[in-house]
């Protein structure tokens, strides 16, 4: 958000791998233990086939046993190979013996279900290439054989790779987090989609298909957007009510909507972007619905390796609802605009600093949040109105980070910013001494800033950490932020 603060960024080291190795490894007969255990899986393993970004690989976890409701994919790296940064899964040790657990929101796969996560690594040598894999202890077999993969073509715009997945250095929270309700997405639209990027849908472009929706509709128009990655700059206009962008893949990775500008980007006329107008989508049709997708911007650091803002969504549109959306960038990534009330579920929005922001009311549920810096920062910088009693919720959460006692839940952009975090685990990431910090002459303490049960090894009470009483919290619901005047429930 727009602070004058400089920023060095981490850099990230990400590889652009030529080929493809694809590992299929399918269990024998094995008699599952519980409704737990695997009896069987079946794991695709690609090298440099998902993001030509320089995602190191991607890995397809199919369960072909028991439903399993908490997963963990055990494999061995050769000395030198390590995984440096993660996408759907923590990593505990990060080289030799690996084990990738789940996230909330990818824990369950039933008999027969897919989960898609992937990772950037550094090696020595090759490329890794397991051996084998586990599923929750059960062996599979299989064999190692090279295919060749074509990168996802993207239209040349600046020299910036695809923003990474977030470093997964920060070992798992040693509370257990709390019950998340099931995140249901519709499934695949059958038939042709409306938007598929090498022809075989409607239109080529998502903002094509945009602008053929029916001015001030009051009925549901859904976009479904075949698995690829289109790079342009999205607008959903006010007068564009009633919209869902639906992506067709397995996972949210699947389906990519990326640009690449930043608050200092110059337009052709010499001026430059700022940071609200800097976003990759900008919503301010009404009811908009987003399902099973990513929206990024992949904007890096400058020659002298400073920060910028740079948004991958500005939402600014009443009733929004984001479900099973990934949400990537590093300053400013998320730009809750004042006439924003939404509810997002199911979701991962990862950034830097004050990268949840903005004066409008807005509700994350079930959801991870990942603060991406090794030097940590604020998560949310609310400027909400004093006129408005309800800013942020971050409900039922995850919070991790890159590393330890670094990161704040936040900072006051505006005076009466209100922002509570509710029945959340915070892993170790937290800076639990000082978790709310000062910004641009507003201070903390006079800001509307609130916790209330939350647990894992970042939460805690402290004179810096006030809490909610039992009796205020009846008050702070999920349901009581979104209500507004029509009474709006979208849980």
């Amino acid at each position: 958000m727009g602070s004058s603060l400089v920023r060095n960024r981490t850099r990230r080291a990400a590889s652009i791998v030529a080929t493809a190795v694809t590992t299929t490894l399918v269990a024998g007969v094995v008699t599952a233990v519980s409704a737990q255990a695997a009896a069987g899986c079946q794991v695709t393993y690609q090298v440099g086939a998902q993001w030509a970004g320089g995602f190191t690989a991607a890995i397809s976890i199919r369960n072909l046993g028991d439903p399993v409701t908490g997963w963990r994919l055990g494999w061995t790296f050769p000395a030198g190979q390590t995984i440096t940064s993660a996408w759907g899964f923590t990593a505990s040790p990060a080289s030799g013996s690996v084990v990738a657990t789940n996230l909330d929101y990818n824990a369950a796969i039933a008999t027969g279900g897919v989960v898609d996560v992937g990772f950037n690594g550094t090696w020595t040598g090759s490329n890794p290439e397991p051996a084998g894999f586990t599923l929750n202890g059960t062996a599979c077999t299989g064999s190692t054989t090279p295919t060749p993969t074509t990168p996802t073509p993207t239209t040349p715009t600046t020299a910036a790779p695809t923003t990474p997945p977030p470093p997964t250095t920060t070992p798992p929270p040693t509370t257990p987090p709390p019950t998340t309700p099931p995140v249901t997405t519709p499934p695949p639209t059958s038939g042709t989609p409306t938007v598929a990027s090498d022809g075989t849908g409607r239109y080529r472009t998502v903002q094509a298909a945009i602008d053929a929706v029916p001015a001030n509709s009051s009925s549901r128009t859904t976009i479904t957007i075949k698995p690829g990655t289109y790079r342009e700059v999205v607008r959903v206009a006010s007068n564009k009510t009633n919209v869902t962008l639906r992506g067709l893949g397995s996972a949210p990775s699947n389906v990519v909507l990326v640009y690449n500008n930043s608050a200092g980007t110059r337009k052709p006329d010499g001026t430059t972007y700022g940071t609200f107008n800097s976003a990759s989508m900008f919503v301010d049709g009404a009811d908009f619905v987003a399902e099973n997708l990513t929206i990024a911007n992949d904007f890096v650091e400058n020659t002298s390796g400073v920060d910028q803002q740079a948004v991958a969504l500005h939402l600014n549109a009443d009733r929004a609802v984001l479900r099973n959306v990934r949400l990537l960038g590093d300053q400013d990534t998320f730009l809750v605009n004042d006439k924003t009330r939404a509810y997002v579920v199911g979701s991962y929005v990862e950034g830097t600093v004050d990268f949840i922001f903005g004066g409008g009311t807005i509700v994350i549920d079930g959801s991870s949040i990942y603060e991406k810096r090794s030097t940590g920062g604020p998560i949310t910088a609310a400027r909400t109105p004093a006129s408005k009693t309800y800013g942020m919720l971050i409900y039922r959460s995850t919070i991790t980070g890159a590393t330890n006692n670094t990161t704040q839940l936040g900072r006051p952009w505006g005076p009466d910013a209100q922002v509570l975090y509710r029945e959340s685990t915070l892993s170790a990431t937290m800076k639990t001494a000082q978790p709310w910090i000062d910004m641009s002459g507003n201070v903390w303490q006079n800001a509307r800033f609130r916790e209330y049960r939350n647990t894992g090894p970042g939460a805690g009470t402290n004179g810096n950490r006030p809490q909610l009483s039992d009796a205020q919290a009846a008050t702070y619901t999920p349901q009581r932020y979104l209500a507004g005047s029509d009474g709006w429930n979208p849980m």
